[in-house]
């Protein structure tokens, strides 16, 4: 069992980095703006696997792994960049169509927004190195280290659940007022550009970082 003045210092950090505007909640936002409320919901949801992948990696000591095999890590890294910046692509696309075909089908745009926030959260760099710095302060070397860890992976998942929420209804609140198809059009465009510039300022920061003789 955690002590509990760590567990709560956990709720405090955990919960200040979930409420922080980064590329998780903003990507949550953007697809309740740009799909609806149930497609924020799955995006969400979706990032909660994908973060639930790299407490696993945690909790097997697989941030010592990606020490020794920095081309892997930084490979994984680029793919992640990629995939969000062509995320961004089809929502400027999106913004071209006409209108009749402006909104995708609920069902099928909540599971592209699932697998994508699945896709999201284990393609961006940070999440291994937030865990990797995060968890060993709240952890006690001298008790189980797995029951330990997953309690913090449900703390955070509540937590980041709860800042997410927040970030859906003020997208939907936003959305409302820019309901027009022609606002409509150019939010898509926005939020296209958002990613963009999300994935290219990722992008830089991982170039200035790359493994030696890569750049």
């Amino acid at each position: 069992m955690l002590d509990p003045e760590k567990l709560i210092a956990f709720m405090i950090v955990t919960g200040v980095t979930s409420i922080v505007p980064g590329v998780s909640m903003a990507f949550v936002m953007s697809q309740a703006i740009w799909r609806g409320t149930r497609s924020g919901w799955a995006a969400l949801l979706g990032m909660q696997i994908g973060y639930g992948v790299w407490w696993v990696l945690a909790a097997l000591g697989l941030g010592t792994l990606a020490k020794a095999y920095p081309l892997a890590f930084y490979g994984l890294a680029l793919a992640g960049v990629a995939y969000l910046m062509w995320l961004g692509i089809m929502a400027i696309r999106h913004s071209f169509k006409h209108e009749e075909a402006h909104e995708p089908a609920t069902e099928k745009a909540s599971r592209n927004a699932f697998r994508d926030g699945i896709f999201v959260a284990i393609g961006n760099p940070k999440s291994l190195i937030y865990m990797v710095a995060l968890i060993p302060p709240f952890v006690d070397p001298g008790k189980s280290i797995g029951w330990q860890i997953a309690l913090l992976a449900i703390v955070a998942l509540v937590i980041d659940l709860i800042a997410g929420a927040l970030y859906i209804f003020a997208g939907r609140q936003l959305a409302r007022t820019l309901d027009r198809p022609n606002t409509r059009r150019w939010v898509d465009r926005g939020i296209g550009a958002v990613f963009l510039l999300i994935g290219g300022l990722i992008l830089a920061d991982l170039m200035g970082s790359a493994p030696g003789g890569l750049i």
